[in-house]
């Protein structure tokens, strides 16, 4: 299925959760966060909040420095 990740059509696997796409893309373990159709999906929350075709979801990274 088809979404739209931080802005770029990507294919996903059916009943992908956010954990599976955030393993997809090597930021799991990471500090992150996600968006998903515009609401925040809580970490507590990724391995059973399921992605659907046409979701927009934005993936963000944080970096530390002074």
């Amino acid at each position: 299925m088809r979404v739209r990740l931080n802005g770029q059509e990507r294919e996903v696997e059916n009943g992908a959760t956010v954990a599976a796409l955030v393993e997809s893309l090597g930021l799991a373990g990471q500090p992150i966060a996600v968006e998903m159709n515009r609401r925040i999906v809580p970490k507590s929350r990724f391995r059973e909040t399921t992605v659907n075709e046409g979701d927009t979801l934005e993936v963000v990274t944080f970096v530390g420095g002074g």
